[in-house]
């Protein structure tokens, strides 16, 4: 059956590099933060293996920035999430899950300190803004929030860092993991970032200004021809393998960041000042009652996960598996779920069910690409 086509007007957003994306034969986009955010080009399995072998240029120009300015920005940022950000310095960039009023999930962004006063936060695919203009208006902050002409450009693949040294020099190369440093690039300084969305190593740059987009990605493919360099995007797969959550998808509002295993990166008794601070200072003692796991289901390669999968135990219905995808380095299906405490530990089998028909399958508590078996 032939898929439908995804209508494209204003209010789906292209981005600084849209043009140099359809030149380079995209197959298909997702709509990401109402913008254009590409998934295929060769095919998902092609593209996955070019991205473990060499370098890619991704348009993630829908991780929009919010951007807090002003005397109140630090005590706004800290309203946010459970982490603590007192040590989020200058030069450092913080993953930092975000929570509403009951410790629910409404974002998973990276926050950079650019000063004291300033702040931007590099969303996933939620309207975070609304909510933290709410909160500095509701509280008489004196911050301004707003989106500014900000688009991140991803470079990642093991050959990433040859790349980034040839166009921005090899000082980049001393940049550390989660730091970024100031890049100039035809008179303009930009943020570049050691980050990105996928465990194949790499960094974003922050495309200061819409006119510098086509510019900086035709500086990246001049530079790479000898390294293989191609556009290229978030990829499936590896981001199921490495274990990488996708919010709206293997978290929304109903989760904690403790049930999407991210409690390291909350200091919740330290996190004075988070509004959903009270709601999981009990959590965050006691330990979450289901959390996501990493999954092999069994069999065939598995059809696209649109929907939530039952995962189950016995007969009874144990959790949901919300990603998957086939591997073709490990030679299973990898998955996402939730599943509960009971259920959770190293090896244990379950049952899932797929539009194909139940399958068995194995949990694991860590992604597929930080095992050693």
């Amino acid at each position: 059956m032939q898929q439908a086509a995804l209508s494209i007007s204003r209010r789906t957003r292209s981005t600084p590099f849209t043009r140099r994306v359809t030149e380079a034969g995209v197959k298909a986009y997702t709509v990401y933060n109402h913008m254009l955010l590409p998934t295929v080009f060769e095919s998902v399995e092609a593209d996955y293996h070019h991205l473990k072998k060499h370098v890619q240029i991704w348009d993630v120009a829908c991780e929009r920035q919010v951007e807090l300015v002003g005397p109140d920005a630090g005590r706004l940022a800290q309203m946010l999430t459970p982490r603590d950000l007192s040590a989020l310095t200058v030069g450092r960039c913080f993953y930092t899950p975000m929570v509403d009023e009951t410790g629910g999930m409404l974002n998973d962004p990276v926050t950079l300190k650019l000063a004291d006063d300033r702040y931007w936060i590099s969303i996933a695919d939620s309207d975070l803004l609304f909510w933290i203009k709410g909160l500095a208006y509701a509280l008489r902050l004196e911050v301004d929030v707003d989106e500014p002409d900000v688009s991140p450009l991803a470079i990642q693949g093991p050959k990433a860092e040859d790349l980034v040294a040839r166009v921005f020099g090899d000082q980049t190369r001393s940049i550390g993991f989660f730091r970024y440093e100031y890049v100039q690039f035809q008179g303009k300084h930009m943020v570049l970032a050691r980050s990105g969305y996928s465990k194949q190593g790499g960094f974003e740059l922050y495309v200061d200004g819409t006119e510098h987009g086509e510019p900086l990605w035709d500086a990246f493919m001049k530079a790479g021809e000898d390294l293989n360099v191609r556009a290229g995007c978030p990829n499936l797969i590896e981001r199921v393998e490495s274990g990488l959550l996708s919010y709206g998808n293997d978290m929304t509002r109903n989760n904690t960041p403790h049930e999407c295993g991210l409690g390291k990166f909350c200091q919740t008794q330290k996190a004075i000042g988070c509004v959903g601070r009270d709601a999981l200072l009990r959590v965050a003692v006691e330990g979450p009652v289901r959390q996501i796991r990493s999954i092999a289901i069994d069999g065939d390669p598995v059809p696209p996960c649109r929907e939530l999968w039952p995962i189950l135990a016995g007969g009874k219905r144990v959790g949901n598996v919300s990603s998957a995808a086939w591997s073709p380095d490990f030679r299973t299906n990898v998955a996402l779920g939730m599943v509960r405490m009971t259920h959770w530990d190293n090896g244990t089998r379950v049952e899932v069910e797929t539009p194909d028909g139940i399958r068995p399958a194995t949990v694991w508590e860590k992604p597929f690409s930080d095992r050693e078996d």
